[in-house]
């Protein structure tokens, strides 16, 4: 998921999930709260009833007691002359939040209580007068708000009474304010458990990867390049870790590469050295011989002298094979490839070579198994190079006194494969992964019986590779060499 769409996912919940769970929060308080109102004061209304009207609910819940009060005065006075009927009464207004007053004359003879009559004492209407009514009662404000309802009645002796049911109006609904409270502690729990649930999932999808990334790059910063960056996420910090990864294993691959580098300019300098060395001192030991008369003798002259070119010779031919390879390695060889005519150039190869081989005593076979037609995408003269060290190669191990060397041309689909044969010494296993290499040479004392500057097969490789083939080679050691390349045919 896109990091932007997360961010309005994220938008999205923090406005829709607090008015969600507040509103079925809001819903359940309030459903229990009108359920104990109802338990409370036996009445039944309407959610928004209690809350916008609560006088009329108030009123509601003394109705029967007033009720059967009236009924009494009509009816039954004497009873609401009984001191045993007031304390009933007043036992069960005090569940309601009411209590009752009982005046005969000027005088209170019942009540309920004291400390809250004495807040409107001087408000309760005289006998027989009234005030505004509200919903069958009398709204009184003092200290506190009341709501009474009174009902005038004549005691058995004559007496003018009036009886009262006083409810306060603060204190009657609780519930009321309970709910106000548990919705609004409902509201705060509600938006810290949003905001904790955002700021995990924020952290888990934005800021842990971004903090996987500071360490890596502080490892990085600190020389560690094997630290790895991994996000299992496809949104642009995932992206972000990708291309960090990349970047590290290049810069690694970069360095590697320069060590690598330097560690190879170490090896060539110390194997330039080397092979310089030996036909270095011969030149200069028999240049000495020349000069102190050691050759005193016009035979000896001469056999300093060829000896001496002989080493220069050497030298000379190391030297451009040096600097041919250092060429193609840095790529900066231009190749000239066109399509040539696969059996022509191998006869040309091959008459070129087989004088050169016959004095060697060495037979050049040839073999050719595809048509005649076949072209390849080759640069003639740097082809001609490769198979001309692969051939030097063989000559430089031959050691049959008959030796034979093979080159057979055959079809593999859009490839042609070329197998360079000898019956020569062959190479041991051990030697084999390493024939390619810059500088190695079989004879691991790097004498000067076999020659030779070890850059052939090395320089074969490059060229063959740069033509988008393979090159390989099958030994047995004392039986022979085969080794063979691929080249590309052109369409």
């Amino acid at each position: 998921m896109k990091l932007k769409h997360r961010l309005i996912i994220a938008f999205l919940i923090m406005i829709a999930m607090p008015v969600i769970l507040i509103s079925i929060a809001g819903g359940t308080i309030v459903r229990f709260q009108m359920s104990s109102i109802h338990e409370s004061y036996d009445v039944e209304a309407k959610t928004l009833q209690v809350i916008t009207n609560p006088t009329h609910i108030l009123n509601r819940i003394t109705r029967g007691i007033f009720n059967e009060i009236k009924l009494y005065a009509i009816s039954l006075p004497e009873k609401l002359s009984n001191t045993a009927y007031y304390e009933d009464i007043n036992n069960q207004l005090k569940m309601k939040y009411s209590f009752l007053v009982v005046r005969k004359g000027e005088e209170f003879i019942y009540v309920g209580d004291e400390k809250k009559l004495d807040m409107i004492e001087g408000l309760l209407p005289v006998y027989g007068t009234g005030s505004t009514e509200v919903d069958g009662g009398i709204y009184l404000e003092g200290k506190k708000s009341f709501l009474v309802k009174l009902q005038d009645f004549i005691f058995t002796d004559g007496s003018e009474g009036t009886i009262f049911i006083i409810t306060d109006v603060n204190i009657l609904m609780p519930q009321i304010k309970a709910v106000a409270i548990q919705i609004a502690i409902a509201f705060i729990v509600i938006l810290f458990l949003t905001a904790c649930l955002l700021i995990i999932w924020i952290y888990r999808s934005i800021l842990k990867p971004l903090n996987i990334l500071r360490v890596a790059t502080d490892h990085i910063k600190n020389g560690d390049l094997d630290y790895s960056v991994s996000s299992d996420t496809k949104d642009e910090i995932g992206q972000l870790c990708e291309d960090f990864e990349s970047m590290r294993l290049r810069l690694k691959r970069l360095i590697d590469d320069k060590i690598q580098y330097e560690e190879t300019i170490k090896e060539l300098v110390s194997n330039i050295s080397h092979d310089l060395k030996t036909p270095l001192t011969t030149i200069k030991g028999y240049t000495e011989g020349l000069l102190d008369g050691v050759a005193d003798t016009k035979e000896k002259q001469t056999r300093y002298l060829k000896t001496v070119y002989n080493k220069a010779s050497d030298m000379a031919v190391l030297v451009d094979e040096l600097a041919y390879y250092s060429k193609i390695d840095s790529n900066t060889i231009p190749y000239s490839f066109s399509s040539i005519s696969l059996a022509d150039y191998f006869e040309d190869c091959v008459e070129d070579l087989k004088l050169e081989l016959d004095v060697k005593n060495i037979r050049l076979e040839y073999e050719n198994r595809v048509d005649r037609d076949v072209k390849v995408v080759a640069d003639a003269e740097q082809l001609k190079r490769v198979v001309y060290n692969i051939i030097n190669n063989s000559v430089k191990y031959m050691d049959k006194p008959e030796g034979i060397i093979k080159i057979c041309i055959n079809d593999e689909d859009a490839y042609v494969r070329v197998d360079i044969e000898d019956n020569g010494a062959g190479i041991d296993k051990d030697e084999l992964p390493f024939i390619f290499d810059r500088f190695y040479r079989g004879d691991a004392s790097r004498g000067t019986k076999t020659g030779g500057s070890g850059l052939g097969l090395a320089i074969a490789k490059k060229v063959i590779e740069d033509h988008f083939g393979k090159i390989w080679v099958v030994s047995e050691k004392g039986k022979g060499t085969t080794l063979s390349f691929t080249l590309k045919k052109a369409q």
